[in-house]
């Protein structure tokens, strides 16, 4: 109470004193803070019943006034003073030393209103970024103290300072072995002492320097040589007296001190307090996106930056229920890592594991943006680590176990993080851990190369409905990933060299071409068995449906006019017979509709694969390898197997096999044009294309519908039931094919519509 009623009576005789020059000023705050010390006996009393802080707010007024009224860029002798005179050094031994208590706050506030405030560089100065660098590395030394918040706001502006100027980032990259050696550490590190957090040295690098408290790193030599003698030995005895034993540290873990301002903050990321967390995540956000190579090298080579994302992704995902909902994995809200706020009781669709889900999630979105922040060479490094550590580390096992449960959970996950990455570097490293990095075409003794890849691509032929499902929306969305490698690893290396198609010298006879384009004597589709009310006594063997479609000749390239575009479009239409088409029999389901979502999804895919700089028409015949043996891969040859199952298999599961093999249509790559979209190429003995495996289902189906009676109707009603357009009622029989047709129809509609758009997108100029 006194002291409050001493720090009233000061202001008042200080606004009825005559005002002094801003020098004078200064140096008497100044001196009021270091009398303190000189006369003080009780140095356990809180620093609040004493008038440092309000000395301190003075001196800083008195800085932005000298400022305001120079030059830009002119300093005032009340910051020479500040900088000659080691005012920032002494002031860091008293915030340390937390001399009166609550000294180390209002330190900190000081050089955060001075780092903020005054808009000069100051950091380029030895008296202010060595004390900076010194102060930093008391920041986060103990979780949970009452200087937390002051310590974040110090850190945090300190990075924007960074920010503005990146090449400032260099005075805070203290020299190893100089710095270690100050330490009395060896300079010898083991190996073992750079892995893993068990075995880091816990040491905070706060140990004191002799120089720091010795005489108050100069100070009862420059700031106070006016003092009599008698008065600058009692200041000396005061601060060397003073307690500096430090506080229970937290568990952190420093094994360089390289990048004391990093490790600052990851022990800050750890702080209880939610909000001193996120703003710790951002100042790493600013430092790691700083241009300088030495800091980016520093950053994931001497400091436990890695550690921290990847070890804490990985305790998050292992705190996850054993069993979450794959919808619920779904359908939680878009995860933003900064506003990782989650409220159990006021969520009315909360469900056992949200919470984890969502901090699961957000950790990932953080790490996903901290990489696309950062520097180049830091980028990759800290994708490698979210890659080996997490990746391999913790997803790897879940995705490869046996239980039906863990596999439909863990490929729920990686299909929401396939969903959620936006970082070209994270995607790149997903993608290989993924997929793999193959490159050479595949070959069916080593189609299990990658035994990840092997096995997601097997899940999407599980005896699981749900399991194969999930997986082939993971690899849906994974084709909708700009990256290169997705489609060249699963699809286009094995296209490479066109073995699919055979080519065959021409007859003399077979010169003779018709004005359609077709060889003479040719079938035309319309014209085929297959499309005609055929009974079991004239049906085509399976062999004769393969090569029944027309092949086209050299004298007649692919789409070079309407009329072949208009084939390829009615081969795909009327591939389902009409006895097996209901579409028109319900209004607004034409082959049209699928047009204006071909046109919009074809532009989306081309502006993804226009960086990757395709050919624009197939590789020539004549310089490709034709007599080596055609493999479809290990993906195709999977989707192939289940579409050839259309007519068998749950409408859930043919509607999301027929949507990957859509979206591969879309890609426009000549060869895969060429290989799904063309009915008339050649193929080579024993290939198959989407083409002729959709040859033989309809095949089979115009077999199958013979023995069902009422087939049409029951067709009907079942489609009006799909639409909505007629309610639930009684079981009909042979529901699963009838479902199947369905699907087929629409399939071959959207085929012919994708084939129709990529025509003309080809032929505008």
């Amino acid at each position: 109470m006194f002291s409050k009623f001493t720090s009233i009576l000061q202001h008042a005789v200080e606004a009825l004193a005559p005002s002094l020059p801003l020098q004078e000023d200064f140096v008497y705050h100044w001196k009021a803070i270091t009398h303190y010390y000189i006369e003080t006996s009780d140095d356990k009393a809180p620093v609040t019943d004493t008038n440092i802080p309000s000395h301190l707010e003075q001196m800083l007024d008195i800085l932005v006034q000298e400022e305001n009224e120079r030059e830009s860029g002119e300093t005032g002798p009340c910051m020479e003073y500040l900088l000659h005179h080691k005012i920032l050094e002494t002031l860091y031994t008293l915030g340390k030393a937390d001399c009166p208590p609550g000294m180390k706050q209002q330190v900190l506030v000081f050089y955060t209103k001075l780092l903020g405030r005054i808009r000069q560089p100051l950091l380029p100065h030895i008296n202010v970024h060595r004390p900076v660098q010194k102060l930093i590395r008391l920041c986060g030394e103990v979780l949970a103290t009452p200087t937390e918040n002051e310590e974040i706001q110090f850190l945090c502006i300190v990075c924007a300072k960074l920010k503005q100027d990146p090449y400032l980032v260099n005075f805070f990259l203290e020299n190893k072995m100089k710095s270690l050696a100050s330490k009395g550490v060896p300079s010898v590190i083991s190996e073992d002492t750079l892995k893993g957090q068990d075995s880091l040295s816990t040491d905070t690098g706060q140990s004191r320097h002799p120089e720091e408290l010795s005489g108050a790193t100069g100070m009862e030599q420059t700031e106070l040589e006016d003092e009599p003698p008698h008065q600058m030995d009692h200041l000396s005895t005061s601060l060397d007296n003073l307690s500096v034993t430090s506080l229970p540290e937290a568990s952190v873990v420093r094994p360089n001190q390289d990048y004391n301002l990093v490790n600052s903050l990851l022990n800050l990321t750890r702080s209880p307090d939610g909000r001193i967390a996120v703003k710790a995540c951002e100042g790493l956000m600013l430092l790691v996106s700083l241009p300088e190579p030495a800091a980016a090298k520093c950053l994931t080579q001497s400091t436990c930056l890695c550690e921290l994302l990847t070890d804490r992704l990985a305790s998050l995902y292992k705190a996850l229920p054993q069993s979450v909902d794959p919808l619920d994995i779904e359908t939680v809200e878009a995860i933003n890592w900064g506003l990782d706020s989650y409220s159990h009781k006021e969520d009315a669709s909360a469900f056992p594991g949200k919470r984890a889900l969502i901090s699961f999630l957000s950790w990932f979105d953080y790490c996903d943006q901290l990489i696309k922040e950062a520097q180049k060479t830091a980028a990759v490094a800290l994708a490698k680590a979210v890659h080996e550590r997490f990746f391999i580390g913790v997803m790897e096992p879940q995705l490869m176990q046996t239980s039906e449960m863990g596999i439909l959970t863990s490929t729920a996950l990686l299909h929401r993080i396939v969903r959620q990455v936006t970082s070209d570097v994270l995607l790149q490293e997903m993608v290989f851990f993924i997929l793999g990095e193959q490159r050479e075409p595949e070959t069916v003794a080593e189609i299990s190369r990658h035994p990840l890849r092997h096995r997601l691509i097997e899940h999407c032929d599980h005896i699981s409905d749900e399991i194969s499902i999930m997986t082939l929306r993971m690899f849906e969305h994974l084709l909708q990933k700009p990256n290169e490698h997705i489609l060249y690893n699963l699809v286009l290396r094995n296209l490479e060299e066109r073995n699919y198609t055979e080519c065959k010298p021409l007859c003399p006879e077979d010169k003779d071409v018709v004005e359609n384009g077709l060889i003479a004597g040719a079938v035309d589709l319309e014209e085929d068995p297959l499309f005609t009310d055929i009974s079991p006594e004239n049906t085509l063997p399976n062999q004769e449906w393969l090569s029944s479609s027309p092949p086209a000749t050299p004298d007649h390239p692919k789409n070079d006019g309407k009329t072949e575009v208009h084939k390829i479009v009615n081969s795909f239409l009327c591939l389902v017979p009409d006895d097996a088409k209901s579409s028109y029999h319900v209004e607004g389901t034409g082959y049209d509709t699928y047009l204006r979502d071909a046109h919009r999804q074809f532009r989306d895919y081309c502006a993804i694969c226009l960086r990757w700089e395709w050919p624009g028409s197939p590789k020539a015949l004549e310089k490709c390898n034709l007599e080596a043996a055609f493999f479809e891969g290990h993906f195709l040859k999977v989707l192939f197997d289940r579409m050839g199952r259309i007519l068998d298999q749950p409408y859930d599961v043919n509607l999301q096999v027929t949507s990957v093999l859509s979206r591969l249509s879309l890609f426009p790559h000549p060869h895969i044009h060429e290989y799904l979209l063309d009915p008339y190429v050649n193929l080579a003995p024993g290939c198959r294309s989407l083409f002729s495996v959709i040859v033989r289902v309809v095949g089979d189906l115009m077999l199958r519908i013979q023995r069902i009676q009422d087939f049409t109707p029951k067709l009907l009603l079942v489609r009006k039931r799909l639409l909505g357009l007629e309610p639930e009622g009684p079981l009909i029989d042979h529901i699963t094919l009838l479902e199947g047709v369905i699907v087929l129809e629409e399939f071959c509609k959207e085929l012919a519509a994708i084939a129709f758009v990529k025509y003309h997108a080809s032929s505008t100029p």
